[in-house]
């Protein structure tokens, strides 16, 4: 066969489109052209693709390749293609089983040797396919999640979604042959198993480390209890940004719809995260309006394709002042 298709998904904000991967070998001098609006990090897949297939055991075809990415008016970006394309091209060069390959989403980067990397969005791929699976059905649900084994903790977060993780492609295409043998299960990756929220939160600071701060220690505990918004202001040494970074430590913990959400922005920012712990920023008193609320939109090519909602997160800055009425302190 020299036609395959692999599903797997873009990461645009904490949204995660569905991408098709369509891969077809034909005649021709040899050649690997891919088309549908990839960046410069998925054109360059090329090159890392082809030295993983070739270290991992297996041969690249000879011939000339065509490889889209459907939608085409969906801009793709990131290293996180790399596997569902050399999946595609082993499957099309008839070197997999092209009917395995529905049941499964790749993510994943490639290194030379075939080891698989770690990516960003994981958790908001995971969450998409969660919700994919309520709208769907049964056909959905029963589709499992093939990821490196670095990002196998944080996609087994979304409860619902079958995971696997894999350390390199040559382990993914051993589970894929696996599942037309009964007998080799030895072969197969294993499910990785749901991680849940700690019952209580842990944070580095806590309130109890503040000494003295009386009325700015009542009106944390009358912002926590009410949702009320918070000002602090005075000089420089006061004790602003100690207060205010201490507000995430008495407020109640996030449900796991909300710790989900915030987990799926650390995801996709690739920055470190404690799950389940209230997030607090802290910026320089001289930020402009624009960029405390996000910078502005850095991929401008994306508007095209979303108009729903943006979600930001931000959160007090160390200029906050204490505002509150007489009355409640």
């Amino acid at each position: 066969m020299s036609f395959a298709q692999v599903s797997t998904r873009s990461v645009v904000g904490l949204h995660a489109p569905p991408v098709i991967i369509e891969v077809h070998l034909s005649s021709g001098l040899p050649a690997l052209t891919i088309v549908g609006l990839p960046a410069a990090s998925v054109r360059e897949s090329k090159d890392r693709v082809r030295s993983a297939i070739l270290n991992s055991g297996f041969q690249f075809p000879n011939r000339r390749l065509t490889i889209n990415l459907a939608p085409a008016d969906l801009p793709k970006d990131g290293a996180r293609l790399d596997l569902p394309i050399a999946i595609g091209i082993l499957a099309a060069s008839d070197q997999l089983d092209p009917e395995a390959l529905s049941a499964f989403e790749f993510i994943g980067e490639l290194a030379l040797n075939g080891e698989l990397r770690q990516v960003t969005g994981s958790l908001a791929i995971a969450r998409a396919m969660k919700a994919e699976s309520l709208t769907l059905g049964e056909l959905q649900a029963q589709r499992q999640l093939i990821v490196p084994t670095d990002n196998g903790a944080e996609a087994s977060r979304v409860e619902g979604v079958t995971v696997l993780a894999a350390k390199s492609l040559k382990a993914v295409c051993d589970h894929l042959k696996s599942l037309a043998d009964p007998k080799a299960t030895d072969a197969r990756l294993a499910v990785v198993p749901l991680s849940r929220i700690q019952a209580n939160a842990v944070y580095q600071v806590d309130l109890a480390d503040v000494k003295g701060q009386h009325h700015a220690r009542r009106a944390l505990e009358i912002a926590a209890a009410g949702g009320h918004s918070l000002l602090f202001t005075g000089p420089p040494g006061s004790g602003k940004t100690l207060m205010a970074s201490r507000l995430p430590t008495i407020l109640p913990d996030l449900s796991p719809e909300d710790a989900l959400e915030v987990a799926s922005t650390y995801s996709v920012a690739d920055s470190d995260y404690d799950y389940g712990t209230r997030p607090f920023r802290q910026v320089h008193h001289t930020i402009s309006a624009v960029a405390l609320v996000g910078g502005g939109c850095q991929f401008p090519q994306y508007l095209s394709y979303f108009h729903n909602r943006c979600h930001i997160v931000h959160n007090l800055s160390p200029r906050v002042s204490l505002y509150t009425s007489g009355e409640a302190l």
